[in-house]
């Protein structure tokens, strides 16, 4: 799994109609910055509100998933959201000019071609992982479907799905690795029954439908009459069915099991609507967008109820997003008094780094000797500095800049600092740089203990050439 956040590299669009409203529409993805999350936008409406891919906006699951906030609806993303997930994309804005996004060929295969044609950009923020601390089960015994999420250091998915239909049978489908679900997923199509057809029609629904879009499966003999009453009410819609076949006009299957890779597919769509990247083995027996959404519902409010940790998520395997020799370019700090060895998280609003603290350091021969101790002007400094790789981000040419800083506020340290600690910093604006002004908030940690924090107020001043 991709272990830093993601965004698209350009705006892409993709067109179609909605497979339920029929309507035409224009959907287009934009990039955004670290920590935006996925969200839509209905750009037709007053205002061009956004609505959150937010499991707690869901409103409609007939036939597929729609969410509504702020006045605006849009039906049917699973397929969309399935895409993102299976590229690993956490921070998009997604445009529509309607209300349901292009169904395409049914599956999620084109919305990854479509992203895949302007690239996908590494950002410089690590990805924010729900990592289950318990097991979670649903179960709806009058539905007979259940589906279960274990705790795994990864993503992995189990589906299996039982219409108690001759031609269908009992499938099941798997995916072991997120970054095979392009190949082995997203090319899998939506699917209903021919019996299912005409109440669908007449529900206002599959307005958009036809075999270019959907798997339609026969699993009862079609006399003359219905099949002339189905093609009066899909008059665009050549329908024939021949005898021994199980799917509508002998469409050919992509894969023996597609109905149920194609469930799958739509597990991860809608269980993106809790907002992070999970980490969890799923098991889902039967599945549907009710059990999926409510399953999302109850994940979701595990997550508000763990705990977060204020600390920034440090990992010392990963690489740096600037190590000591990206830093000695931007800062002009040099030995004894360069204080920070790492950077590992930084966006337009937040900086995170490292500093490691050893009995090397040349200030404890004389700080506290037979004690040794950090000072905590030093603490300070060291923040200062992860702050000032946060101000000289904001502007193109940080190693033009002098990063000053002008107050510090309300400082406290909590804990002491000792040789062989290593003190994780966190640095982020509390308002937007103006006039070359930046003011922050600064903790720092050691493991899961705070140490020092406080505010501080910085200007940036361009040097004299």
């Amino acid at each position: 799994m991709k272990l830093y956040q993601q965004t698209i590299k350009d705006k892409v669009t993709v067109s179609g109609v909605g497979l339920h409203t029929g309507i035409e529409a224009n959907m287009t993805f934009v990039p955004v910055k670290p920590n935006h999350g996925i969200k839509f936008q209905r750009t037709d409406l007053e205002g061009e509100p956004i609505i959150d891919a937010d499991v707690d906006n869901v409103v409609d699951l007939s036939r597929g998933t729609t969410i509504e906030q702020n006045g605006a609806r849009i039906s049917t993303i699973e397929h969309t959201l399935a895409a993102l997930v299976g590229l690993e994309i956490d921070n998009v804005l997604i445009q529509l000019d309607g209300p349901e996004p292009p169904i395409m060929d049914g599956s999620s295969i084109q919305f990854i071609e479509a992203i895949e044609s302007v690239g996908i950009a590494e950002q410089n923020a690590q990805r924010n992982f729900f990592e289950l601390p318990e097991s979670v089960f649903y179960q709806d015994k009058e539905k007979d479907v259940e589906i279960a999420a274990l705790p795994l250091d990864d993503y992995r998915l189990t589906v299996m799905v039982d219409y108690k239909s001759p031609t269908l049978g009992s499938q099941h489908a798997s995916l072991n690795n997120i970054e095979d679900f392009k190949e082995e997923i997203a090319s899998c199509r939506t699917f209903c029954f021919l019996r299912e057809v005409e109440m669908l029609y007449k529900s206002n629904l599959i307005k958009g439908g036809d075999l270019n879009n959907a798997i339609v499966i026969v699993d009862k003999e079609v006399d003359g009459d219905e099949l002339e009453r189905l093609r009066k009410l899909i008059p665009d819609v050549d329908i024939n069915v021949q005898e021994g076949q199980g799917i509508l006009n002998n469409v050919p299957l992509r894969y023996k099991n597609e109905p149920a890779r194609h469930k799958l597919l739509d597990v991860i769509g809608d269980l993106a609507l809790i907002g992070r990247p999970l980490k969890a083995q799923i098991l889902a027996a039967r599945p549907g967008h009710e059990v999926n959404i409510a399953f999302a519902r109850r994940l979701k409010k595990l997550m508000q109820q763990t705990k977060p940790s204020r600390v920034p998520p440090y990992d010392p395997k990963l690489p740096s997003v600037l190590d000591i020799n990206d830093i000695t370019k931007i800062l002009p700090h040099r030995y004894p008094f360069l204080l920070i060895d790492k950077i590992f998280h930084l966006d337009e609003e937040n900086v995170a780094g490292v500093k490691n603290v050893t009995f090397n350091e040349p200030y404890f021969q004389g700080h506290f000797p037979g004690n040794p101790v950090m000072p905590g002007v030093l603490q300070v400094e060291a923040m200062a500095q992860i702050g000032g790789i946060l101000v000289l981000n904001s502007v193109p040419d940080p190693e033009n800049y002098w990063a000053y800083f002008l107050g510090i506020e309300n400082f406290k340290f909590r804990k002491l600092v000792l040789p062989g600690d290593t003190i994780v910093f966190k640095c982020e604006l509390l308002q937007p740089i103006r006039r070359g002004l930046a003011k922050m908030k600064g903790q720092g940690y050691v493991g899961n203990n705070l140490v020092c924090e406080g505010s501080m107020t910085a200007s940036i001043v361009k040097k004299e050439l």
